[in-house]
């Protein structure tokens, strides 16, 4: 018989923001490249974020049908040959919730139509296989997991937790506790990514700054940030963020790695570097370069992305570490 998990053995979301704040020279690699890569993926399977953000939109309703009725599915089962049922398709609340203009989300559905991906069948809406099958997140899976499994070594080295998680027992918990943990994910990625979009106008934006900022983030040596204190940890790293002189990324290097097309990553580079986000050097390498208005507005966004990203940790953690 499996012996019931302790009361003592969740970990508490002060314990999870302390954890992520003071040890972010560690996990802000990670948690980086989830993001950006997500943002990747999702342009370059319709080379229109809005319009995949619109499909996992409508895939979302069946992860908050099964958590609503406390429903455990897990990644195979979810992923099995068949098509997925939505219920109806609000315009409107598409269009506030994602903030796409009511008239572009209709246009992107009649588009997705026209592409096979949604179908309707009497009463019925369904999305084919093709397409949520083309969101089945490999790649997102694996850079959570990762992202988890070194939040689970630090937890184990402060003494929080017995025995840590390596990667692949995370990812198999993950699958087998999938549409709990991915309703948590979405949860988490809607909000980041509209916080992010409404700043910048686009993801497309966001994308390219995230590619630049992992590209500094790299380049910072652990040594310099060993300070105690969580707010004066968090202010050393943002500093060394935009203040270190360091090897700059090219625009075709941002191309590759985006998928965004070289002349759109040029005229959006432009306008970046006449906003006082980026700057470039003779060599045309491009560094984060924040004006001061700038540096505070997305310290704003930043600290609400790490109280979301905490309570999402929280939550898949102590499921998957209970389980």
């Amino acid at each position: 018989m499996k012996k019931l998990p302790s009361i003592y053995s969740e970990v508490e979301s002060n314990i999870i923001d302390k954890i992520f704040k003071n040890n972010f020279d560690e996990l802000s690699p990670f948690f980086f490249k989830l993001m950006q890569e997500w943002t990747i993926n999702a342009y370059n399977l319709f080379r229109d974020i809005d319009k995949y953000s619109i499909l996992i939109y409508l895939i979302n309703k069946q992860f908050v049908f099964y958590r609503r009725n406390n429903l455990n599915i897990t990644y195979d089962d979810f992923y099995k040959d068949k098509s997925l049922e939505v219920e109806r398709i609000n315009l409107i609340k598409i269009a506030i919730d994602l903030d796409i203009p009511k008239e572009s989300v209709r246009r992107k559905i009649i588009e997705l139509e026209k592409m096979g991906i949604i179908k309707k069948i009497g009463k019925k809406i369904l999305i084919d296989r093709s397409a949520y099958v083309s969101t089945q997140p490999e790649n997102n899976l694996r850079n959570l997991s990762n992202l988890l499994s070194v939040f689970s070594k630090i937890l184990k080295r402060e003494k929080i937790i017995k025995n840590e998680l390596n990667q692949r027992e995370i990812n198999a918990l993950i699958k087998q506790n999938f549409s709990f943990c991915w309703y948590q994910f979405y949860k988490f990625l809607f909000p980041y990514c509209l916080r992010w979009k409404k700043y910048f106008g686009d993801l497309e934006f966001f994308a390219l700054l995230a590619t630049i900022i992992l590209n500094s983030n790299s380049k910072i040596k652990k040594n310099e940030l060993k300070l105690k204190g969580i707010n004066s940890y968090l202010e050393k790293w943002r500093s060394k963020i935009i203040n270190q002189q360091t090897r700059g990324i090219n625009a075709m290097s941002l191309s590759e790695i985006t998928g965004i097309p070289r002349a759109t990553v040029i005229r959006k580079l432009k306008v970046l570097n006449k906003n006082k986000f980026i700057s470039l050097d003779k060599n045309k390498l491009i560094n984060l370069n924040l004006s001061n208005q700038n540096y505070r507005d997305m310290v704003k966004i930043q600290d609400l992305n790490i109280d979301s990203i905490n309570i999402f940790i929280k939550r898949t953690f102590n499921q998957i570490n209970l389980s």
